[in-house]
């Protein structure tokens, strides 16, 4: 049975999407599923930080990586989900071809959103180009900063577009930069932060709804 494929898509930049593939991707592995990840995005921030983990840990890298572009994407997705359990891809933002080939492979494609309104604006055309490939979407609040009045304004915004909103948010935390720095993740960085626990999460309910969304009939419009 072909792995599950989350697309991380925002076509604002700066949302975070590198960040996230990569903590997800890590959490799952922690959790012994096969994981890819595949950069699609021309700054290649993905395959730089698989770079440098390669360098430090070798073969305990635990993950596989890939980095392709264009007309290339369906079949490199293809190809390692038949190879493992999970294919994470990092999509590039302002890129409408490149995110509407990811989003079509998908299984699920997860928006990450900071709770600012640019992000808000950026949001819709996300979700509009998910909806033309009838594939699920889940919001993330990410980068979110403590006690922010704003938070729940845009949460607030952002289910009116009637798209799910994950449960799990994701803190703005230097502890996230730091793993990534070290070419790792924030499991093996600091297993016992808060950070930690909000990757965590966030992994066990997109897991969740992925699982939800792979079942016949459960994309949009069906």
């Amino acid at each position: 049975m072909p792995g599950i494929v989350i697309t991380i898509a925002q076509q604002k930049g700066g949302a975070g999407k590198t960040t996230l593939a990569v903590h997800l991707a890590l959490a799952w592995a922690a959790a012994n599923r096969r994981v890819s990840v595949i950069d699609i995005d021309p700054q290649a921030s993905l395959s730089t930080w698989f770079r440098l983990r390669r360098e430090r840990l070798g073969p305990a890298a635990a993950i596989e990586a890939a980095s392709v572009t264009g007309w290339r994407v369906a079949a490199e997705v293809e190809r390692q989900a038949r190879e493992h359990d999970i294919v994470i891809i990092d999509n590039p933002p302002h890129a409408e071809t490149e995110a509407r080939l990811a989003a079509r492979v998908a299984t699920l494609v997860l928006v990450p959103v900071q709770p600012s309104p640019v992000d808000l604006w950026a949001t819709k055309p996300t979700l509009d180009l998910a909806r033309a490939e009838r594939v699920p979407v889940l919001i993330v609040l990410n980068r979110v900063p403590p006690r922010a009045n704003l938070t729940e304004a845009i949460l607030a915004e952002l289910k009116a577009l009637g798209a799910p909103v994950a449960a799990a948010r994701i803190g703005n935390r230097v502890a996230f930069a730091a793993a990534l720095a070290a070419g790792k993740g924030i499991l093996e960085a600091s297993p016992n932060s808060p950070a930690a626990a909000e990757i965590t999460a966030l992994a066990e309910e997109v897991m969740s709804v992925a699982a939800g969304a792979s079942e016949p009939g459960r994309r949009y419009g069906a």
